[in-house]
């Protein structure tokens, strides 16, 4: 095939690095039809220093990204593919994830501190001691953000208290800090020669730092965690031209598009239209709320954040968000600690093989629990042990954990828009388990739609560097129907309510493992903190009424 009939068969091509929590990937898209060409993907290591702390070699995520570059490339060119015909490249990243780099060497100052690192618990404490009634949503109004571990500046703060080589680099004037968009976008295009320090809204919305309204690094929030706003990178859309790639096989590419991997996910699965929601499983489960140009401050513990800005001159997007630490990352554990399986696929076929119904339910809090509880004072609890209980039935009721949670977070949504989905839109590794997304829909009580194409992450920051100004090559009307397959409930509204009333007393178990501050706002808290009393009362009368139905 020469390359004119390449072009008219697929048109121009799109290229997206999708750099998550364990892999680094690099896919490359036909503009014209969104196929997938071909990929490389390598994976990347993670490293636990202490209970609590997860960390990852900045050096290593780079070095993967740019052997996918290698590898994508040279797969085009056996498929008789021209490299050249792509247009543009696009960014999509693990959030919150926190860099500190040398401007002068490149070099990282300490390692990258993962997102689901929770060794800034302490720090959220002495916070918090100093903010009236001890209230964790004091800077929502602000940020949109509850203050956490989960998020960078808390991180960041971390390591400008801790870590000696960021405090002399901080007195040096050159210390640069990114999540991980920043950091490949500055090493991508040039590094110490020059390379581009920037971010997108997505992105920055992520770290505490940046005014929800204005897009801007607030004074106010900088001063409040102390952070210096000369290390931090320029805020710009999620669709323009950054830069272009200086080295390497793909050298000249212009980078236009960066993403978060939640938002890139919600622009993937097409849900431009307000009221619009997907579900991506992957580490963790990030469930988003197209809520359109307006922000939505949520009180029943959802974030707000900028879902995607298509272009420096129109209006953001914002989205409700509900995030869960443990989705994919339990059925790891399962593997890795407990040996129950050999490996991750198995779950499907374990779980068949119950020969009883044994109810067994477990909450995966690992570290504490996110949305929409935020408790970092929770701990994993397996209730309902009996002796016919076996490892099969360990397995089924981690992957109920993961729909049990996607559920809570629908139910907040509900309360938060008044509106409730009549679909879920799903993607990620996990979706293509089948007996996950039954269960899914049989939890939540509505279809689950898993599209046929599931690289929906990639894609959507293939959308964006497609469509920037200075590129567009992308139609962003392509949001036709797209194949998918469809899930839909299979068991009654009473079997439905047993299971989550037995979700709800595992959660109450789960509280209050470890010592935390005392906190009005915690006892606040609508989803987390009702007294146990009126909370057990509430779940008796559901079991009551759920026997009721069932007997009619």
């Amino acid at each position: 095939m020469n390359k004119n009939e390449f072009m008219n068969t697929y048109g121009p091509l799109v290229g997206a690095i999708d750099e998550g929590t364990s892999s680094a990937r690099f896919l490359v898209f036909a503009a014209n039809t969104a196929e997938v060409l071909t990929y490389h993907q390598v994976p990347i290591s993670q490293s636990c220093p202490k209970e609590g702390w997860v960390e990852q070699d900045a050096k290593e995520i780079l070095a993967a990204v740019q052997e996918c570059l290698k590898q994508t490339v040279f797969n085009l060119r056996q498929l008789t593919i021209d490299p050249s015909d792509i247009v543009a490249l696009g960014i999509t990243n693990q959030r919150e994830t926190t860099v500190v780099w040398d401007s002068q060497t490149g070099e990282p100052l300490y390692n990258a501190i993962v997102w689901m690192d929770m060794r800034t618990t302490s720090i959220v404490d002495e916070i918090l001691k100093g903010v009236r009634n001890q209230n964790k949503n004091y800077l929502k109004p602000l940020c949109g953000l509850p203050i956490s571990p989960y998020f960078s500046a808390l991180k960041l703060k971390w390591l400008l208290e801790n870590e000696p080589k960021v405090q002399q680099a901080i007195r040096e004037k050159r210390c640069m800090f990114g999540t991980i968009d920043s950091w490949l976008i500055w090493n991508l295009t040039g590094g110490i020669n020059g390379g581009v320090h920037s971010t997108d809204v997505s992105n920055a919305s992520r770290t505490m730092l940046m005014n929800i309204n204005t897009l801007k690094w607030d004074n106010t929030l900088l001063s409040f965690f102390k952070i210096p706003r000369e290390i931090l990178p320029e805020i710009r859309s999620s669709s323009e031209v950054y830069g272009h790639i200086q080295e390497g096989v793909m050298r000249g590419v212009p980078i236009s598009g960066c993403l978060g991997d939640q938002q890139s996910a919600l622009v993937g699965q097409m849900c431009f239209h307000q009221g619009q929601a997907k579900s991506t499983y992957g580490t963790g489960c990030f469930l988003l709320y197209n809520t359109g140009t307006a922000i939505v401050d949520s009180s029943h513990g959802l974030l707000t954040t900028v879902a995607y800005q298509l272009g420096a001159n129109v209006p953001p997007v914002y989205a409700l968000e509900g995030s869960v630490a443990i989705a994919g990352a339990v059925v790891q554990w399962l593997k890795d600690n407990l040996g129950i399986l050999s490996n991750i696929s198995e779950c499907e076929s374990v779980v068949e093989k119950l020969s009883s119904e044994n109810r067994v339910t477990f909450v995966p809090a690992f570290a504490g629990l996110y949305a929409p509880y935020w408790r970092k004072d929770a701990r994993s609890v397996i209730c309902g042990i009996t002796e016919d209980t076996n490892s099969a039935h360990i397995v089924k009721a981690a992957l109920q954990s993961v729909c049990f949670q996607t559920r809570d977070i629908l139910e907040a949504m509900k309360q938060d828009t008044g509106l409730s989905l009549s679909e879920l839109l799903v993607d990620g590794a996990m979706t293509k388990n089948n007996l996950l997304m039954q269960m899914q829909a049989d939890i939540c009580g509505i279809p689950v739609v898993r599209p046929l194409m599931c690289e929906t992450t990639a894609l959507g920051v293939a959308i964006a560097a497609g469509s920037a100004e200075g590129v567009r090559k992308w139609d962003l009307k392509i949001d036709a129907m797209v194949p998918s397959d469809v899930f839909v409930p299979s068991i009654t509204e009473n079997e439905r309510d047993i299971l989550y009333s037995q979700w709800k007393m595992a959660i109450e178990r789960s509280l209050g493992w470890e010592p935390c501050l005392d906190s009005d706002d915690e006892t606040k808290d609508v989803h987390a903190a009702t007294s146990t009393g009126l909370f057990v009362m509430g779940t008796v009368i559901l079991l009551m009424i759920a026997k009721y139905r069932s007997n009619l």
